[in-house]
């Protein structure tokens, strides 16, 4: 893999969801290492540190459910222009914080994609589909509305003007196993690509992948990865809120990492929803920076062992 210069950037985003935690994330990347991985693949790092929501007033939501509506919209706005500012530079890595960040973080990569007049494709490698809009969702967490948001779906209004909408058709989601009746029919009419855990069981996850970074390698694009905490199973991952049992195991999730890393399709990443109240001494964290590594060109056999309470 060619040397890729990193950026660090730290969204302390736990507004999305009630059950706070996540907002430790991305000092408990820090902490489990996540620059000495990247710097020992030969690749160059810098931290921007931890950035804050941008002050904004909304407007009540129509929908009396929806939590922390103004400094969801204010990270969305800091994230979004912090993406934009970076993505020039190198390979924006969004250390979070809950999958509320995504708004930002996404709508900002299409928009720099749209500067440079490649076409923009995002995986989204998650248990949920986060396809509802404020007014839709029945819990009023907007960790479940990012890909409503920068989709262009009604009942945005107080966010910030999408610079560049993402086509349903350039997303994939792979994981899925928790999705509920609004968003099943959402999707099903629509052009997200959706490779859920009984496909991947029948199936393998390989083929729908490469099937994925085959049409975006076809069209020179550039490829956004939304990495969930709860893609993977919480036997492995517990450190996350919204657990749910059946998820990818360490090796599936490994050899994704390993083939968006062989595609060098893949210009900037999210890691969300580690909450490390939740974790076993740093389990899921090290994971989530183990996979990092497995995308920046680590691979299997030159893997470090780790100690059992390390």
């Amino acid at each position: 893999m060619t040397q890729t210069h990193c950026i660090l950037i730290g969204a302390p985003v736990d507004c999305g969801k009630r059950r706070r935690g996540c907002l430790m994330g991305p000092d408990a990347y820090r902490t489990a290492g996540i620059a000495e991985a990247i710097t020992a693949l030969g690749h160059t790092v810098e931290d921007i540190g931890n950035l804050i929501p941008a002050q904004v007033t909304v407007s009540e939501p129509t929908n009396p459910l929806v939590y922390e509506l103004a400094e969801n919209v204010g990270w969305a706005q800091t994230l979004m222009q912090a993406a934009q500012d970076s993505a020039p530079r190198g390979m924006p890595i969004f250390m979070g914080g809950d999958h509320a960040l995504a708004a930002g973080t996404v709508a900002g990569m299409a928009a720099h994609a749209q500067s440079k007049g490649r076409p923009f494709f995002a995986l989204w490698l998650d248990a949920h589909s986060d396809i509802h809009t404020p007014d839709t969702t029945d819990s009023g967490n907007l960790h479940g509305t990012p890909v409503g948001y920068v989709t262009g779906r009604d009942g945005f209004d107080a966010y910030p003007p999408l610079p560049a909408r993402v086509e349903p058709a350039n997303i994939c989601m792979i994981g899925l196993r928790s999705v509920d009746a609004a968003e099943h029919e959402i999707l099903a009419g629509g052009d997200v690509t959706l490779v859920d855990m009984r496909r991947i069981d029948e199936e393998g996850i390989r083929l729908p992948l490469q099937s994925f970074l085959d049409r975006v390698a076809a069209v020179d694009g550039m490829l956004h990865v939304s990495l969930d905490v709860d893609f993977l199973d919480p036997s492995v991952a517990p450190a996350v809120g919204t657990t749910v049992p059946g998820g990818a195991t360490v090796r599936e999730a490994h050899l994704v990492m390993e083939m968006l890393s062989d595609s060098g399709l893949v210009t900037s990443l999210d890691l969300v929803e580690l909450n490390p109240i939740l974790d076993d001494r740093g389990k899921t964290a090290h994971l989530m920076v183990d996979l990092t590594a497995s995308l920046m060109g680590r691979r299997v056999f030159d893997r470090p062992t780790r100690g059992r309470f390390s």
